[in-house]
């Protein structure tokens, strides 16, 4: 399979951002995940539009932006000016779901829906066809480096069933204690895409870190 590997922007070295994002732009990575944050749909924030202008100069790789902010669809022009290839938004954070994905597609975008732990898959039953990727957070939303939900390995099989079942062509994509024994267990049950932060970043080699990565999907 084509397993992609996303890594996280908010494990990278802000203090030298060019180089870890060359770092990126020279590996094997598919995408680069970005978190934006606001300090209300969860208790951090990250960074602003203006940082993220510096970071898609500088980055060769598609930009998986993954909004963890009330009402996302006010920013889309903004998600868009910066070069996103893909607008992830979550469930729990839009009212008004399926009008907010068209909007994304119709930007020129790729629609991505964001399920929080405790969120069920079944409540995507009428909206599987039209998302082009699911992000599966295996854990809970705002800060890196937490330990991996179990759930999550049995929750991407029960996504993957209703992907098949809705003759849907989303990926699934896991965010959360991503390592190569988690990562393992979840392309075995079906992710397509797999985020990590601080196993990438904080390793002693990030490349071959993503290169590990990689081959999960061999």
């Amino acid at each position: 399979m084509d397993l992609k590997i996303a890594p996280s922007l908010l494990s990278a070295n802000f203090a030298n951002l060019q180089a870890d994002i060359e770092m990126i732009n020279s590996s094997e990575a598919d995408w680069l995940h970005i978190d934006i944050m606001d300090g209300v749909f969860v208790p951090n924030i990250s960074f602003g539009f203006p940082v993220l202008e510096y970071v898609n100069r500088l980055c060769k790789k598609p930009l998986d932006v993954h909004l963890m902010i009330t009402d996302p669809g006010k920013f889309l022009n903004e998600v868009k000016h910066i070069g996103a290839y893909m607008m992830n938004v979550h469930y729990e954070a839009c009212i008004h779901l399926h009008r907010t994905v068209q909007q994304i597609k119709e930007s020129g975008m790729k629609a991505g829906v964001t399920l929080n732990p405790a969120t069920p898959v079944c409540l995507l039953e009428d909206i599987i066809r039209d998302v082009d990727m699911v992000l599966l957070m295996s854990v809970n939303p705002g800060f890196g480096g937490q330990k991996f939900i179990e759930n999550s390995v049995d929750k991407t099989m029960t996504l993957k069933e209703l992907i098949l079942k809705k003759n849907s062509n989303a990926l699934i994509e896991v965010d959360g204690g991503v390592n190569l024994e988690t990562g393992k267990r979840l392309v075995d049950a079906g992710a397509d895409v797999l985020v990590a932060g601080n196993f990438v970043f904080k390793s002693y080699d990030p490349t071959s870190t993503i290169k590990d990565l990689k081959s999960l999907g061999i």
